[in-house]
């Protein structure tokens, strides 16, 4: 069957004509009815997610973002300051800045022990035990920051580098630059167990790139496999019967784009077409997680984000590109904020979500997939060490603390620090373009080359900024 333009221009029901002569005597009609020989399927020519050559021999070849919108306290967590508590309300220089709510209360201890693990000696909260058990495989990272104190806007700078959601994620620019390992598969999947985060789509979404890098999002308040994605299955045609459907209605629209010589649009119906009709087959099977074992569901537990991160190892174990896990709780976008109110929140949170993370990385350790998944935990900013009101914290986008581990990171190390008090990076400062440049740069991707023209100018993930923090990379 020819590709080439026609002249003149043929009509869809000429097309269509055509098209059904290619099947011999059936014609349409059988092509329609499904009784025609099997379609191999019609890929689109430039198999935008074929996997792709890296700049540079990479660390890591997936990633696996564990994100918590609403900034987990560093000074709670995994950033210890035994001086909050000899200076408990006071309000020294060096802590009396500007914060979203300008609060002017003095120095809030952590309501919390902490105690040292692994050979690294690491301090860690009691309200994440089980995480600790793994901080000899964890690079810390707690002189981060970025640019601001509000929750759309810095979520949006975590996840796509930009502060306006009319920039690619950072799931799409891997994809983009590397494709993916499984053509059943996207490359890239959202995952949230209860609300979305802030943002929503703009946290996965494509934006200018063509639609084939976009992130799918997967709702995982059920783990019904066929109601993890909206309308998974045909309940009217047969497969054979759906490829027929779907090759000719890729025929057709390429017989349109072939007149029309480019339409972003209309290329991404046709990837988006021939990936959903692949994806009902593969997607109950990965999120079908029966045929693990008793002692592997014993290791995640129960919770709902514990199901998610064994989700996430399955895909990535299938070639998936990049899983992002939002920690959300029912009807709260951003979980971690409630620390607003009364920081003992964060306790809560924590166990919805320690054993999880713990899980998580063990599981990929033990099955030789740690060394090539990069996993990231963090949020968009941290709270401050000071007080709003009695027992919470506010913002505190000046350093916060966020984690790598695997993916080619140096285990049990940390890397830069914040003041005496947890309020500001003061050693080693990290900027999110930072940590962009060097999550890019461990999967093989120059950050400065990893470009895509759109609007007469070249855009790329970290803007015009961004270092590689070489220090952290084994």
């Amino acid at each position: 069957m020819s590709h080439h333009r026609p002249s003149p221009p043929i009509s869809r029901r000429d097309a269509l004509r055509k098209i059904g002569s290619g099947f011999g005597n059936l014609g349409l009609a059988g092509l329609i009815a499904g009784t025609a020989p099997e379609a191999h399927g019609v890929l689109p020519s430039a198999a935008p997610l074929a996997p792709k050559a890296p700049h540079f021999a990479p660390k890591a070849k997936h990633v696996i973002q564990l994100f918590m919108p609403g900034g987990p306290s560093q000074v709670d967590t995994f950033d210890y300051k035994p001086l909050i508590a000899k200076h408990a309300g006071e309000r020294p220089a060096i802590v009396d800045k500007k914060s979203l709510r300008n609060t002017k209360n003095g120095l809030l201890p952590s309501p919390w022990g902490f105690k040292q693990y692994g050979e690294c000696g690491k301090w860690v909260s009691d309200i994440f035990p089980h995480t600790a058990e793994c901080v000899d495989d964890i690079c810390f990272i707690h002189s981060m920051h970025t640019d601001i104190p509000e929750h759309a806007g810095a979520i949006l700078k975590f996840n796509l580098g930009h502060l306006q959601p009319s920039r690619p994620s950072l799931g799409s620019w891997l994809c983009y630059g590397l494709g993916t390992e499984n053509q059943n598969l996207p490359g890239f999947v959202a995952m949230s167990p209860k609300a979305q985060p802030r943002g929503k789509a703009a946290n996965w979404g494509n934006a200018f790139l063509p639609g084939a890098y976009s992130g799918v999002y997967a709702n995982i308040a059920s783990m019904e496999p066929g109601s993890i994605l909206r309308d998974l299955k045909n309940q009217h045609l047969s497969r054979t019967e759906q490829r027929h459907q779907a090759d000719l209605l890729a025929e057709l629209n390429r017989f349109d784009l072939e007149r029309q010589q480019q339409d972003q649009k209309l290329e991404s119906s046709i990837q988006a077409m021939e990936m959903a009709f692949r994806m009902q087959f593969a997607v109950p099977e990965v999120f079908d997680t029966v045929d693990e074992s008793k002692s592997t569901h014993e290791l995640y537990g129960e919770s709902d984000f514990a199901k998610g991160c064994l989700i996430a190892r399955r895909l990535v174990e299938r070639g998936v590109r990049m899983v992002q896990l939002s920690h959300s709780v029912s009807g709260y976008d951003i979980a971690w904020d409630t620390g607003h109110g009364d920081i003992l929140h964060h306790e809560t949170l924590a166990r919805t979500c320690d054993q999880g993370i713990a899980a998580l990385l063990k599981d990929l350790k033990q099955r030789g997939l740690l060394d090539e998944t990069l996993v990231i935990w963090g949020g968009e900013f941290g709270r401050a060490p000071t007080s709003e009101g009695k027992m919470g914290r506010d913002h505190d986008h000046y350093g916060f603390t966020v984690w790598m581990a695997g993916g080619g990171v140096k285990p049990g190390y940390t890397h830069g620090a914040t003041d005496e008090f947890g309020c500001s990076a003061v050693e080693n400062p990290v900027h999110v373009h930072d940590m962009h440049a060097t999550i890019l740069h461990l999967m093989g991707l120059d950050h400065e080359r990893l470009t895509y023209r759109y609007s007469g100018r070249d855009f790329r993930l970290t803007d015009v900024h961004g270092h590689v923090v070489h220090d952290i990379i084994a």
